[in-house]
């Protein structure tokens, strides 16, 4: 009886032991390995920005891994592919809770952020620096997302500040009409009225089709003109601004792509201004972005844009929570890293993440000059 008694102790420990290691895998931690989920287009709509992100990320992980990993443990970013359609980012998010994550990882896009946020609402699980900048994910609905981008409305507002600088204050939007343009465009509206702007046309244009929407726009007669939409499509519109004469400002907000939009237009994107969330991605005066020139350059990626430098410091973010994880990490305990990140250095770019669901608030405008060159 007494060796049956002993065995079932033995049996219940194990059982016990066996269940404990069960939940941890759920939560994407095991004795080897960190596992964080992504969903972003590596193909589609989108894909020209969510890929170097990804590439930037990946690369600052690969790196910690060759090198041992955090406190043992190797990162494993899973990704999928959503297409940059809403709906997939949504069954992708499950995909990824199923599987078992730590958290869900750098996300693109503001209406596929809407789409998955309801899943993890609720729990324990955190997104950690999504490439969405709608202004509503850095209010109280949407206390599970951990942003290191400004959003669109800061971005107006330095905008707006610029163009009044200049004298510019009868403004033009010209928009496309994909949810993340559509987003930008309700943070332009708002902020740049109370700012003082006076907002003199909104023309909606498609891609290919932008003629019709660029004489609206000019026909009330605006001193600037803010364009929303990805690099190629603001391309479009930039040609046609200046094909009919326009001479003022012309300003893109961050999804427009700085570093993009100047390979689309080169010389043609002459007084162009940009605004970007992270360090000019081909400068030379921040660490940090030396030192993803020169990763990407061993990886042989190419050159980096503000994409890349944008995934490269949220990787850079996320490792360093994770190093002051003392013993086994979990969601709480992610958390609460996060939490305490209090006006970091990441080779000289600064977070500070106490009391703020937002990491940075920076706001660089970047001038594309007449040789096709972004400058300060």
């Amino acid at each position: 009886m007494k060796t049956l008694h002993t065995l079932g102790q033995t049996l219940i420990v194990a059982v016990l032991a066996l269940a404990g290691a069960v939940v941890h895998s759920q939560d994407g931690v095991s004795k080897t390995s960190i596992v964080l989920g992504q969903s972003l287009a590596l193909t589609g709509p989108g894909s020209s920005l969510a890929q170097p992100f990804h590439q930037g990320a990946k690369l600052y992980f690969d790196n910690i891994n060759a090198a041992g990993g955090v406190n043992g443990r190797k990162i494993e970013l899973v990704t999928l592919d959503d297409q940059g359609n809403p709906a997939n980012t949504a069954a992708n998010t499950k995909k990824l809770l199923d599987q078992g994550v730590l958290s869900l990882f750098g996300f693109y896009g503001s209406p596929q952020v809407t789409a998955a946020y309801p899943l993890i609402k609720d729990g324990d699980i955190i997104l950690f620096a999504p490439m969405a900048a709608a202004d509503e994910f850095r209010g109280a609905l949407y206390t599970n997302i951990y942003s290191l981008r400004p959003g669109y409305s800061e971005e107006a507002a330095a905008i707006t500040k610029h163009a009044a600088a200049l004298g510019a204050r009868k403004l033009a939007i010209l928009h496309a009409s994909d949810g993340e343009s559509l987003a930008a465009l309700d943070s332009a509206q708002r902020t740049m009225t109370s700012l003082g702007a006076n907002l003199l046309a909104n023309a909606a244009f498609s891609s290919g089709a932008v003629a019709g929407a660029v004489d609206k726009a000019l026909a009330p007669g605006p001193e600037s003109v803010l364009v929303i939409g990805d690099s190629q499509s603001a391309a479009s519109v930039v040609r046609e601004l200046r094909a009919k004469g326009f001479r003022g400002p012309v300003y893109g907000f961050s999804n427009t792509g700085e570093s993009l939009l100047a390979e689309q237009l080169g010389k043609a994107g002459a007084g162009v201004v940009v605004a970007r969330v992270v360090p000019k991605s081909d400068g030379s005066k921040v660490a940090l972005v030396r030192e993803l020139q020169a990763d990407a350059a061993a990886a042989k990626l190419g050159k980096p844009n503000v994409y890349m430098v944008e995934g490269y410091i949220a990787a850079r973010v996320y490792t360093e929570a994770l190093r002051r994880i003392s013993k086994d990490p979990t969601r709480a305990k992610l958390r609460k890293a996060i939490d305490a990140l209090d006006d970091l250095s990441i080779g000289g770019f600064r977070v500070h993440f106490v009391e703020d669901r937002v990491g940075s608030r920076l706001v660089e405008l970047g001038l594309i000059d007449s040789q096709g060159r972004v400058r300060e």
